[in-house]
């Protein structure tokens, strides 16, 4: 069976008369592999993940596969696309085993059965190395724990569709990899499409199958790391002079060595000093 096919066309999306993308297409986003969206800060990265997640009013087309994503309902969209943001609610009166369960429980395709719906959830935590917070409130946990434990409600339905921005924005080192690594092996595992959005250049080189650059809104660079991460690109994007090479294990590795002005000139006033 051919992997699921994520189609953007046309796409024009914003906050009331603010227009953030305009007319954005992409080529076909494909199951088995992850797709990163980078860019500066007001890129469009976020606008443009909560258009698939069917939350920013949007116009053009979203289609997987054969069906057309914004003309569903919530409960069909929910059923498809799994969605987690980057700031998650507060106070929340559950235990990460009961969020979990509900988030599961929501889904129109959820579990047949109480026994087989905690099965699966706490499946989900022991995947994500969190089955001794199942008992813990979520109010109770620090941001990296809360971060988890959101992973796991978006997982927990099993999704064709897994939007992820900045998922590990709140994880130290350690967890940042882990993470990572589960969401590239879910990927590839279950053939879903999962699409994240990392300001972490380094984390998409490593772990991405596919990187969409943004910059104010429309996308300017596409395809996989090593065509998509380079000196030029990142000099235009993010006006810093920068050079890609690859380390001794086969990583891209991206060293930064100076800002430039909207010119493309060395800035000034962070200039390393002479000697």
């Amino acid at each position: 069976m051919a992997p699921p096919a994520l189609r953007i066309e046309g796409l024009s999306a914003g906050y009331g008369r603010r227009r953030v993308i305009s007319d954005l297409s992409l080529p076909a986003i494909e199951g088995g592999g992850v797709t990163a969206l980078i860019g500066p800060n007001a890129a469009g990265k976020t606008t443009l993940l909560r258009s698939l997640a069917g939350l920013v009013p949007a116009r053009g087309s979203i289609r997987l596969d054969e069906v057309e994503l914004t003309r569903l309902s919530v409960a069909g969209h929910s059923a498809r696309v799994a969605y987690m943001p980057q700031a998650l609610p507060q106070r929340v009166a559950l235990t990460v085993l009961e969020a979990t369960l509900s988030a599961l429980m929501s889904s129109p395709d959820g579990a047949s059965d109480v026994a087989e719906a905690q099965s699966r959830a706490l499946r989900a935590l022991e995947r994500l190395g969190i089955s001794d917070l199942a008992m813990r409130g979520l109010d109770e946990l620090s941001g990296g724990q809360r971060q988890l434990a959101s992973l796991a409600q978006s997982i927990v339905r099993e999704p064709t569709v897994l939007l992820l921005d900045e998922p590990t924005s709140a994880l130290d080192i350690h967890h940042q990899l882990r993470v990572m690594q589960f969401v590239r092996e879910l990927a590839e595992e279950r053939g879903i499409i999962v699409v994240i959005v990392l300001h972490d250049i380094a984390q998409a080189a490593r772990y991405a199958t596919r990187v969409v650059v943004m910059k104010q809104g429309a996308v300017a660079a596409d395809g996989p790391p090593d065509a998509a991460i380079t000196p030029a690109m990142l000099a235009d994007v993010y006006k810093v002079a920068a050079r890609v090479e690859r380390c001794s294990h086969g990583f891209l590795q991206i060293m930064v060595d100076r800002a430039l002005d909207e010119a493309g000139v060395q800035a000034r006033s962070v200039a390393p000093p002479s000697t």
